[in-house]
């Protein structure tokens, strides 16, 4: 928990996602699909301490510092973004502020900073996703108005942590650490306030992903699904996305799953953990399928994190709109419904 905080200041600098950059007219451009949370990035001279081999803020990655993802994340002053943000009205159909931490010395101090001087400008509700803080941090976070939490595992297993964000990795994290805290958080915040990510293509099999999609939500965490994306400069630059029709039957496996329509016990693989069977009804599949909201972006509520893991001329792992009629056709051919 900070001390001395009456000589502490907002930071002076905050990096904006190019798209939202351009839905608070920080930039000129189009969106094609306009973002509907504002993405905050703590900004910070350097690299993260952390080393996490997917990313390009690594502390080892020789990647872009401004790039998240595939996300460019341009610099601006923090009192002109807040500024823009104060000015936000319901026509801009933006739902929440969401601010990422880069870890470094001062990140807790620099997001409190940023938590209050949002809270003075704005009603939207403001998630922060960070690595693990202590349970005074997240209180005096809650006291300070963030509506949600979340805080990444993004490896499916014990044993792909470690390789890809632990020890492993030369990073500081820990899964025993990384799961205490996300219980901690929904302690503090209740549940349906906590959330984490899982990267889909790390290694692990459709099996151990969704059984570990089921045990999150088990505790009572939200699980949002990425794709991986390799980014030039990372240790994993070099490996391939996951299949798209792999991914797809994961989101299909976690939409039924979050939605209580079935359980990873109930669905059935074949003997490389590949998911041949969903445990519900033909009619329910279907259903599902037809909706196409398994396939949105998933995560916070109002998080359509446009073209995070692809670009927009496709393949589309997580849409941040409606699906279009052929869009569905598509996946429902697949699924064969």
């Amino acid at each position: 928990m900070r001390e001395n905080v009456e000589v502490l200041k907002t930071p002076r600098y905050i990096r904006v996602s190019l798209g939202s950059a351009i839905t608070l007219g920080l930039l000129k451009g189009l969106n094609d699909a306009p973002p509907t949370t504002i993405y905050l990035l703590t900004y910070h001279v350097g690299k993260c301490q952390a080393n996490c081999s997917f990313c390009p803020q690594a502390r080892e990655s020789e990647g872009r510092s401004d790039f998240l993802s595939r996300v460019t994340w341009p610099r601006f002053r923090t009192g002109i973004v807040l500024e823009k943000i104060e000015k936000l009205d319901a026509d801009d159909q933006v739902g929440r502020i969401c601010v990422q931490a880069v870890n470094y010395k001062g990140v807790y101090d620099d997001i409190l900073e940023l938590v209050e001087a949002l809270k003075a400008k704005t009603h939207l509700p403001i998630s922060i996703s960070c690595q693990p803080f202590t349970a005074e941090e997240i209180k005096e976070l809650k006291n300070a108005g963030i509506d949600r939490i979340s805080i990444p595992i993004d490896a499916a297993t014990p044993k792909l942590f470690d390789e890809i964000k632990g020890g492993g990795a030369k990073g500081p994290y820990s899964w025993r650490k990384q799961i205490e805290t996300l219980n901690e958080a929904k302690r503090i915040l209740g549940e349906g306030k906590v959330s984490t990510h899982l990267i889909v293509g790390l290694g692990e099999t459709e099996e151990e992903m969704i059984a570990r999609i089921q045990e999150i939500k088990d505790l009572g965490i939200c699980p949002g699904l990425f794709a991986f994306t390799p980014i030039k400069g990372t240790k994993l630059e070099r490996r391939a996305q996951p299949s798209l029709t792999s991914y797809r039957r994961i989101q299909l496996a976690r939409h039924l799953i979050v939605n209580g329509e079935t359980r990873c016990e109930e669905m059935h693989f074949d003997e490389n953990g590949s998911l041949i069977n969903f445990g519900v009804s033909r009619k329910l599949l279907k259903q599902t399928v037809l909706s196409g909201e398994a396939f949105r972006t998933s995560g916070c509520p109002d998080c359509n994190r446009p073209y995070y893991n692809e670009s927009p001329g496709g393949p589309i792992y997580n849409y941040p709109r409606e699906l279009l009629y052929e869009e569905i056709e598509d996946i429902r051919k697949q699924f064969g419904v």
